[in-house]
């Protein structure tokens, strides 16, 4: 007997299903073969890629960030490159309204490491055998800043004996100093747009942050010879799923070798944590989401680096590992000194503020071994897509 009520049921002696049942089945079938497509070509509709990063079901999400890591291991490998992180100075010029170290920020102190910190510093990811570094820091533009970073790098890469690549992190600048910075040694630059509309770009910042200043920035970085790295956050109030697969399509377009990205989490001294009152409650989402985003981002780019970041393990003890298993390739351990850590928090309850460098190296190779991955020891751990369009 076939009969249509609230809850569509189909009934026979031997069998009663549900329509709820029937339409789960035929809407895994669908996103199976998405992903499947998706694997052998990255050539999806905006709608079927954003239908794959708002998946919830815990056994698609599996199968998608399975899908993702196993083509990263083809075109990428089965290593994980370390980048040894030092955070140079939390001082900035701009006043993003979602970071930590936004310039009206009047509640942490503000601090900048010396020269010889930063290069001692830099140095110790060569005894622990990351093979490079990044430094970061709040955006500046004047000459002292300028001259220091470009001394930096010097010094690093001769005490070194030009055995640690050096990415940079270091905001906008003009184009001499991105050259400056290159040919002292410097080689990838990491420049995250952190969104791709205009629009949700202006609401995140004040109206003398040019959005177009940033766009010509990245294209600068790939003219001077860097690696580009950019990226965005995941999970903005106001950003759509469409609008993140726009930002992809974007990394796509001005040819990104690395993506650093990760979840959006609140820094409650921000004029953007009204926005999420109950973030709290919100955080186990939010991790899923930002594996999806990983994964579509693995699928659709193939063989950029893909950053696991700090804020996934914000968001669980084993977050970044989790990172790698839906398809990310680097992790960037903080190294900088512990004294200064607490005044680098981008957003609330980042982890690692007190933790031992050394006893990070070694807890970073066991979780990565156990995440069924090993290390990239002593090397700079280039993007392939970079080696492969350069060849």
């Amino acid at each position: 007997m076939l009969f249509f009520e609230k809850k569509c049921l189909i009934t026979s002696s031997h069998l009663t299903f549900s329509c709820t049942a029937v339409n789960y089945i035929i809407m895994k079938d669908k996103i199976y073969h998405l992903i499947q497509r998706a694997v052998q070509a990255p050539d999806l509709l905006p709608e079927e890629w954003a239908e794959l990063l708002a998946l919830t079901d815990y056994e698609l999400q599996k199968i998608l960030h399975r899908s993702a890591s196993d083509l990263r291991v083809k075109l990428c490998g089965d290593a994980v490159a370390l980048r040894g992180l030092v955070e140079i100075s939390n001082i900035c010029t701009k006043n993003c309204y979602y970071c930590g170290i936004r310039r009206e920020n009047f509640h942490i102190p503000r601090f900048e490491l010396d020269l010889n910190e930063i290069v001692d510093t830099a140095l110790l990811a060569q005894e622990f055998r990351y093979g490079s570094v990044v430094l970061q820091s709040g955006e500046r533009t004047d000459t002292k800043f300028i001259d220091k970073i470009s001394e930096a790098v010097s010094r690093i890469k001769k005490h070194s004996k030009n055995s640690l690549g050096i990415t940079l992190s270091c905001g906008e600048q003009e184009r001499a100093v991105y050259k400056e910075w290159f040919s002292a040694g410097a080689h990838r630059y990491l420049l995250r747009i952190e969104t791709s509309n205009r629009k949700l770009y202006s609401q995140l910042h004040p109206a003398n942050h040019d959005f177009d200043k940033r766009v010509e920035c990245l294209h600068l970085l790939k003219e001077c010879g860097y690696q580009l790295g950019t990226g965005i956050m995941c999970g903005l109030p106001g950003q759509t799923t469409l609008d993140i697969i726009r930002d992809i399509e974007f990394f796509a377009d001005i040819d990104a070798d690395m993506i650093g990205m990760g979840p959006y989490i609140v820094q409650q001294d921000t004029p953007l944590a009204k926005f999420s009152p109950d973030f709290e409650s919100e955080k186990s989402a939010r991790l899923d989401f930002a594996l999806n985003m990983i994964a579509i981002v693995r699928l659709r780019l193939r063989d950029v680096n893909i950053a696991a970041t700090t804020a996934l393990h914000a968001l669980a003890p084993d977050g970044r590992e989790r990172g790698l298993q839906a398809g990310a390739n680097v992790i960037m351990p903080n190294i900088t000194p512990t004294r200064f850590r607490s005044g680098y928090q981008l957003y609330d309850g980042k982890p690692g503020l007190n933790e031992n460098a050394d006893s990070v190296r070694k807890a970073l190779q066991e979780s990565i071994s156990s995440a069924g991955f090993r290390t990239i020891d002593d090397a700079w751990g280039d993007s392939r897509h970079f080696k492969n369009k350069n060849q």
